[in-house]
């Protein structure tokens, strides 16, 4: 195999895992089952990945990117209020979660299953500080773009934030009620406003 075309069956097989996943579960998801998704021969698997630990860690690594890049990118406008970029992003992302929900149950499932098997638990510390290092950079691109700061520190801010959005999105996928799920994220929202103060730096720069 040429270098580029095991990069192209190692992309082929964290998709297909991904599949097999979302409609068998995690613990079904064994690497005869994966190659049989992508079409490839076991041989392939054993070329691209050392064992299915690594495969999971790249499942989980191409999800955690999916699933939690910055929403604050929907807001595009330096100088908008506080209210108009936070509400934007948390709505951007909440958009993200209703378009692909077997994706996002799928997160929820591999935490577990980490968590569960030996040598597999860092895998989930890992999963969850990324969500928070990216919860604390959307929080920090609001404030930075509606010229103000945050009232309350920001490693609290965030794992905060983190555990309001996670805790939403499990209920919504368990009932998948948007009504009370849009009026939970407002009521979020309201929160981040009431904990935001005009920028003294920026103002004092101004001055």
């Amino acid at each position: 195999m040429s270098r580029r075309s095991a990069d192209e069956r190692r992309e082929e097989l964290i998709e297909a895992a991904i599949r097999v996943m979302i409609r068998d579960g995690v613990g079904r998801a064994t690497t005869r089952a994966v190659v049989a998704e992508a079409g490839l021969p076991l041989g392939a698997f054993h070329y691209c990945f050392r064992s299915k630990e690594e495969l999971l860690q790249s499942v989980i690594e191409r999800i955690m990117v999916r699933a939690s890049a910055p929403a604050v990118a929907a807001v595009s406008v330096d100088g908008t209020s506080v209210e108009s970029a936070v509400r934007t992003a948390l709505h951007a992302y909440w958009e993200r979660i209703r378009q692909s929900p077997d994706e996002h149950l799928l997160t929820y499932e591999l935490t577990q299953y980490a968590l569960r098997q030996p040598g597999l638990a860092e895998l989930a510390r890992r999963q969850y500080a990324h969500y928070t290092r990216v919860t604390r950079d959307s929080l920090e691109a609001m404030a930075r773009l509606a010229g103000a700061e945050w009232t309350v520190p920001m490693a609290v801010l965030a794992r905060h934030g983190l555990g309001v959005l996670d805790g939403l999105t499990l209920t919504w996928l368990i009932d998948r009620d948007d009504e009370l799920a849009r009026a939970a994220l407002d009521e979020y929202a309201s929160y981040l406003v009431s904990v935001a103060r005009p920028d003294g730096a920026r103002s004092a720069r101004a001055e």
